[in-house]
């Protein structure tokens, strides 16, 4: 799958589906817009425009939004995006629960579900995907066919690796087409994903400080540690689904090297404490609001490993910037920025950066649920690339 910005639209040359495509995302990107704007700038005649507004409106996806005066002539015609136009599914799966969200146009989760998950095998776990769904349209009375989309988060890796079963991946979906099966379950497009790269798009389209960026990291906090790439507006991918699995990289530590994840993640918290049940969101913003010794301690072995791992996503990728985000407390991430030494060495020591090198994004359980509904929608907002 490809994401980038709403692009150019065209005529003849290109297909329908991509201009409507463009013509959604540059309302989505201006908030509302008229026609001959919408032609000028994506390059499109008025007569185009107008057919394929008339279009959209009729497919509910626009409104009239009022009308706007450029001088001579009649006011000009407002169009909106309709957030009631349609919706898109948002699945996290997680070893031990599943997250879900049903998310309008404007991008605004207008329900969200968590339900425990005790097995995790495809008929078991589909058919819970399946009612909560269900129960999620029966609470809100949306009609099914408004549904546009499931993205659907995953840990990784994708695939038999040379990571498989070391507890980062689903036991047992290591050999299934996981696409293929939910598509044919909801009867739906899927966008499938890890949890970083969906949170990684969710932030970019969101109003946080990936807004507006091409090119940037999110490090993400779920149990391990994430890692989103976006180069030109798209996801990097790799191959089979799998880049960014930066928590399995060795860094270096006191006592020889160890991966990152294993000193800089929610699990790395809990082995620090010696817990013996996993630690939520509030129960570390709670260690650190007490300024609990033992975490501080994590804190700051934290904050080095982050340094190495910032060394490395800089020299590797050449980011505009690199986001914290994810279930971690806000006050958590912040104090890890600010007590994480910037390496000098690294292409991003720049004088000339218009960006922190540095930054939080957003924070919640509840962020690859979002950001995996937001797969669907950045597709309906942007032209994709295998379109162009």
């Amino acid at each position: 799958m490809s994401h980038s910005l709403p692009v150019s639209g065209t005529n003849a040359e290109r297909s329908r589906s991509s201009n409507r495509q463009a013509v959604l995302g540059h309302i989505q990107s201006a908030g509302q817009l008229g026609r001959a704007e919408i032609a000028r700038a994506l390059g499109l005649s008025t007569q185009a425009v107008s057919n394929i507004i008339a279009e959209l409106a009729h497919d509910g996806l626009l409104l009239e939004a009022g009308t706007r005066s450029g001088g001579r002539g009649l006011p000009a015609v407002q169009y909106g995006i309709n957030a009631e136009g349609g919706y898109a599914v948002g699945i996290e799966i997680r070893p031990d629960a599943i997250f879900a969200a049903l998310v309008d146009l404007h991008r605004t989760a207008v329900i969200t579900r968590r339900r425990a998950l005790k097995n995790t095998k495809p008929d078991k776990l589909v058919s819970k995907i399946l009612k909560l769904r269900d129960v999620m349209l029966e609470k809100t009375r949306i009609d099914a066919d408004r549904l546009l989309g499931a993205g659907i988060v995953m840990p990784g890796p994708f695939g038999q690796t040379g990571l498989s079963g070391l507890g980062s991946d689903l036991a047992g979906w290591q050999q299934i087409d996981a696409r293929a099966l939910f598509e044919n379950a909801l009867g739906l497009p899927v966008e499938l994903s890890n949890d970083a790269n969906a949170a990684a798009m969710s932030e970019r389209i969101a109003q946080g400080p990936a807004r507006g960026l091409t090119n940037f990291a999110y490090l993400y906090f779920g149990a391990g540690l994430g890692l989103g790439l976006v180069n030109h507006g798209q996801l990097m991918e790799g191959a089979f689904g799998n880049a960014g699995e930066i928590g399995h990289v060795p860094v270096m530590t006191r006592n020889g090297p160890a991966p990152l994840e294993q000193l800089l993640s929610r699990v790395a918290v809990q082995n620090h404490m010696n817990f013996k049940t996993p630690l939520d969101i509030a129960a570390i913003d709670m260690l650190y609001a007490r300024n609990d010794p033992d975490f501080m301690d994590w804190l700051d072995s934290g904050a080095t490993a982050l340094s190495q791992a910032l060394g490395l996503i800089e020299n590797l990728f050449d980011p505009q910037t690199t986001i914290l985000g994810g279930a971690m407390p806000e006050v958590v991430l912040d104090h890890l920025i600010a007590n994480t030494s910037l390496p000098e060495l690294s292409v991003s020591n720049r004088v000339d950066s218009s960006h922190p090198r540095l930054q939080r994004g957003t924070c919640g359980r509840m962020t690859a649920t979002l950001g995996a509904a937001s797969l669907i929608l950045n597709r309906a907002f942007t032209p994709q690339a295998a379109s162009l």
